[in-house]
């Protein structure tokens, strides 16, 4: 699962992902995350992917927020640090890469070490061509050494949604890839051309991919067990999980909480609605044929 931001995660502030607050201790923040990660766990995730940008690993908020990886490396999840546009990036573009390295390197003398972390360079980086995103993040792999390479997702080209080029590219025969498929990113299709559009951006990696956001709405009430629906983004939902699961992949929802608020106030994507209060918070599945769907691609 993705925990974000309310609001979505690009931001030149904090990072204060859905649930906590910006006030929160190293402490408070460990207990919260304990109580969603053990309430998530109950649908069988057990991997969490968190947002990270300078403004997050450079000031204070960065003693507490590592009480969110921390609480999931104690239970033996893995975690995936990924970076998000803030103010040392634009337009899917890095503006600073010496701030960017830097940032980096504070999060991998802090966690290169841990065999349950894994970190992302960049997120969805559609504002450079093919090769210059493949020099970039060759070059990070370069810099940081401390950085295990086994454990380094490199996202796709444009929105991180197409891994053909970097399927061919020796410089990462050793790292996995990042991967985003959404409905909204094409027109309407059929079951099977979404399968097919799916498998082709794969290209000849799908063994080394992580399918690190795919989503669509869970507050309508759509079935999403009805393998014979009209609708594109049942279909769309059918054809990932298919992807995944004939491809043993491991995939990671948009989003458990948090992201991009709709007219009720949260995002219509997000599996989960939340309640409780103080570090006693709890969450409800809204809707359940979406998480069994989930839980399908996933291999259950």
């Amino acid at each position: 699962m993705n925990w974000a931001v309310l609001g979505d995660n690009f931001s030149t502030s904090p990072l204060v992902l859905r649930g906590l607050s910006s006030s929160d201790s190293y402490a408070t923040v460990k207990a919260k995350a304990t109580s969603l990660y053990n309430a998530m766990g109950s649908m069988g995730v057990n991997t969490v992917r968190l947002p990270v940008n300078a403004s997050t690993v450079g000031g204070s908020w960065w003693s507490s927020y590592r009480g969110a990886i921390d609480a999931a490396t104690d239970k033996g999840w893995k975690v995936i640090l990924g970076y998000w546009e803030d103010q040392n990036a634009s337009g899917g573009k890095i503006t600073n890469v010496s701030a960017w390295n830097s940032m980096w390197t504070t999060v991998i003398n802090a966690y290169g070490g841990n065999s349950n972390v894994y970190l992302e360079p960049m997120n969805e980086p559609h504002g450079y061509s093919s090769a210059d995103w493949r020099n970039l993040a060759a070059s990070w792999l370069t810099t940081h050494t401390g950085a295990n390479k086994s454990r380094v997702l490199i996202s796709g080209t444009g929105y991180s949604q197409d891994l053909r080029d970097l399927c061919g590219d020796s410089r990462f025969n050793s790292t996995l890839f990042s991967f985003h498929t959404y409905a909204f990113f094409y027109s309407a299709m059929t079951e099977s051309a979404w399968e097919s559009n799916i498998n082709t951006r794969l290209g000849s990696c799908a063994n080394r991919a992580v399918m690190t956001e795919y989503g669509a709405v869970m507050d309508s009430g759509l079935n999403y067990g009805d393998a014979n629906s009209t609708d594109n983004f049942v279909r769309y939902m059918v054809a990932v999980s298919h992807v995944q699961r004939n491809n043993s992949m491991g995939g990671v929802y948009w989003p458990a909480l948090g992201g991009k608020p709709g007219p009720n106030g949260y995002d219509p994507y997000s599996m989960f609605s939340m309640g409780g209060s103080g570090t006693a918070l709890t969450l409800t599945v809204r809707n359940t044929s979406g998480r069994d769907r989930v839980r399908y691609g996933w291999g259950f």
